[in-house]
């Protein structure tokens, strides 16, 4: 650790951790604001001063809007589909139509509706803008400018797409078509026109295909006649070649097939029942005298009678014989008669017999003829079967190249009509209108803006120049940076050119003027220089509480850091309240401190320590405060002054003083260049670092001292000095240094 004071060290590293929580960070940032709050504000100024300077210089823009709506309830003119098809909308067609509005066609078009090559605001020529930058624009481009007009178009078209927006509105149908200008109402004259050459566009887009897809259908169509002329043909001729002839109700050989079927059917049931007649009637034939259910059966006439005949002369046969018994003529004569109606009937059976015979034969033959008819038929049916399978496929492409045909037909007379009345899905729902209030510039976005980006460019600079600000200005870097307690923020005190007040007092002439800066702590006592001093004071004396302090050397790292205006100002407040102090100059390479106070002195340190004169005939009294001051005496041929300090006889010196002296103040060399600063560590208590305020580097004063030790070890503590009081209340205002003014107000002390 670089500091001595333990007790004090510990007190701030505790406030340290107290103050460590979640609002340390907003507040580090709250006191670079105040730091840096000049710069800050001059940034943000400057900010707002451009953006005035370009609201005051920059021509006002108007735009206007239009919107478009893909309507997909579009009217249909006609009820057929369209021969195009209509494509389902989507997201991707909305934004298809959106590029398609901010295509180069669409400008073009507007371009030449509205002539806008001839118009300056679209030529560059407009403005002194646009004539710096059609100049520029003709410096690289040769010399001269080019009038031709696809030059024009080509420079127009680039300004007319800068100038025009085309956005779609969230998720629904509905297109904005916005176009800027200087004239309010060209801008609501062209955002109408893309409108208009939008659906100009898409009618000509529909219309030109519509026209090619008629040329093709039209040619295809011939293609399509021919081939099913070809194809029904082929249908034609295979029928022919395979004899199959088609009635409207299914092919003739399958209703002959069906006609002989039948007759087959029949065939055989009528030579079924001429067998059964046929059968009966051999049945019959065995029998002598047929019953009378066999004759009624038989519904034969001539049956029937010989059969009563012959019932009735068996009746009387019966009865004679029963009379005059079998052997009577009568009997006879009627068994007879009886045996001759028996050969009839049965000559009449057996040509019944003959008759159902020859039906049966013919039925018979019939079945057999209609048996050969079907088995024929039937051949000739399987080979049309077979020629169907190919019959089939003739008809089936013929009826393909029919339809095919006929629904290209359709749609070409949908085509033709389609030409005449062209349909689009976009239309206008909001058409551009002048607008009343300019779009740019914006003056509230402008300047809000400015002072949006003024206040973060303003803290980013404040955050540069405090990461480059790599001096001490804040007791925190003390702290921080060295780790030894800072005791006391000295002001700076403005140089007045006086002759020395002291060689005044001792009536030594010297034509020397130096600053009277040496004794500011008794000129002005309540000055907050005096202030500072006096707290450096209470810093000793406390740090006496732990160990002795009586011998205290003041240092720093480079020249030039006021350290010995403040030993000077340190030895006088002590003197001044009373106590024996000596200021011994011992920058024997540059005793400034000699020059000022004792300029004309004969003798010092030098001689004291070489024992050449008493310490008494060296000293300087001042009469107003009792200091005893020690000059460095006649150092210009001295070339080891280290050696002199690490002497046993300064020690000896040393020894001598602190028997003395209530306070032995020595103005130490800067231990940068020189290193008689260190040397001085066995016999000094406690070191006083100066740092002066806003000049010395962090990273100097760390190296320096952490390459000395030994000072290290005693250092009391850490002064800024000629610290700039005006920029101070920015960095250490919570220190209280605004309450020391309104304390002393009232006095009329306070500087």
């Amino acid at each position: 650790m670089l500091q001595v004071n333990k007790p004090t060290s510990e007190i701030n590293h505790d406030f340290a951790e107290a103050e460590g929580s979640a609002s340390q960070t907003l507040t580090s940032y709250l006191d670079i604001v105040r730091r840096q709050f000049p710069t800050m504000v001059a940034i943000v100024l400057a900010c707002l001063i451009v953006a005035l300077l370009y609201l005051f210089t920059t021509a006002p823009l108007f735009t206007s809007t239009a919107s478009m709506v893909i309507d997909t309830r579009k009217v249909q003119l006609f009820q057929h589909q369209s021969m195009l098809g209509d494509v389902a909308i989507d997201s991707a067609t909305v934004e298809t139509q959106v590029e398609i509005l901010n295509s180069e066609n669409i400008s073009l078009a507007v371009i030449r509706d509205l002539n806008l090559i001839q118009d300056p605001e679209f030529t560059g020529g407009g403005g002194l803008l646009g004539a710096i930058v059609g100049s520029v624009s003709n410096l690289f481009s040769g010399g001269q400018p080019s009038t031709s007009e696809f030059v024009l178009t080509r420079g127009a078209l680039r300004r007319f797409s800068g100038k025009r927006t085309i956005k779609r509105l969230g998720r629904t149908y509905v297109m904005e078509i916005s176009f800027t200008s200087q004239d309010p109402a060209k801008a609501a004259q062209i955002a109408n026109a893309i409108a208009d050459a939008y659906v100009v566009d898409q009618l000509e887009a529909k219309y030109q295909a519509t026209r090619r897809a008629s040329v093709w259908l039209q040619d295809r169509i011939k293609e399509l006649r021919t081939q099913a002329s070809v194809a029904q043909t082929a249908v034609v001729d295979f029928k022919t070649a395979n004899n199959i002839v088609d009635t409207g109700k299914g092919l003739m050989n399958q209703q002959q097939l069906a006609e002989v079927n039948s007759q087959l059917v029949l065939a055989r049931a009528s030579t079924a029942e001429a067998k059964a007649r046929l059968d009966r009637a051999n049945d019959i034939v065995k029998q002598e005298i047929p019953d009378a259910s066999v004759a009624d059966a038989l519904k034969n006439e001539t049956i029937v009678k010989l059969r009563g005949q012959y019932v009735d002369i068996a009746s009387k046969e019966s009865i004679w014989s029963a009379k005059y018994g079998r052997d009577h003529l009568a009997a006879v004569n009627l068994r007879t008669q009886m045996a001759e109606i028996k050969k009839n009937i049965q000559d009449e059976l057996k040509r019944i017999q003959q008759s159902y015979k020859s039906d049966y034969d013919i039925a018979l033959t019939r079945e057999e003829s209609i048996k050969a008819s079907f088995a024929s038929t039937i051949s000739e049916s399987q080979l049309t079967n077979q020629a169907q399978v190919r019959l089939r496929e003739l008809e089936s492409n013929a009826q393909s190249y029919q339809a095919m045909y006929d629904n290209f037909l359709q749609r070409y007379m949908e085509s033709v009509q389609q030409q005449s009345f062209p349909i689009t899905e976009a239309r206008v729902i909001s058409a551009a209108t002048t607008p009343l209030v300019k779009s740019h510039p914006r003056t509230m976005f402008i300047l809000s803006g400015a002072l949006l980006g003024g206040l973060i460019l303003s803290f980013g600079v404040a955050l540069l120049r405090e990461y480059a600000d790599k001096v001490f200005r804040t007791t925190g870097q003390v702290e921080e940076g060295l780790g030894a307690n800072c005791i006391a923020i000295v002001p700076a005190l403005g140089e007045v050119a006086a002759p020395s007040a002291l060689a005044g007092k001792l009536g030594k002439k010297s034509n020397i003027r130096t600053p009277d800066l040496l004794r500011h702590v008794v000129k002005s006592p309540l000055s907050r220089f005096a202030e500072a001093v006096r707290s450096l004071k209470v810093a000793v004396d406390l740090n006496s509480i732990v160990r002795q302090n009586r011998v205290l050397a003041v240092i720093s790292t480079l020249p030039n850091e006021g350290k010995s205006t403040l030993s000077a100002n340190l030895a006088q407040l002590a003197a001044h309240g009373g106590a024996r102090v000596i200021l011994i100059d011992a920058d024997l390479r540059n005793p400034s401190l000699s020059r000022a106070l004792v300029p004309d002195a004969q003798v010092g340190l030098i001689d004291v320590i070489a024992q050449k004169v008493q310490l008494e005939d060296a000293l300087t009294i001042d009469p107003e405060t009792k200091l005893a001051i020690l000059p460095a005496g006649a150092t210009s041929k001295l070339l080891h002054t280290n050696e002199i300090l690490a002497s046993k006889a300064m020690h000896n010196l040393i020894a001598q003083l602190r028997s003395k002296f209530d306070y032995v103040v020595l103005d130490m060399p800067p231990i940068a260049p020189v290193v008689d600063g260190r040397v001085a560590s066995p016999f000094v208590d406690s070191y006083i670092f100066v740092v002066e305020w806003g000049k010395t580097r962090i990273d100097v004063v760390r190296h320096h001292l952490r390459g000395a030790p030994e000072i290290q070890e005693k250092l009391l503590g850490v002064v800024l000095n000629k610290a700039d009081t005006r920029l101070l209340a920015r960095y250490e205002s919570y220190h209280g240094r605004h309450y020391y003014e309104k304390y002393y107000a009232r006095y009329g002390y306070v500087e």
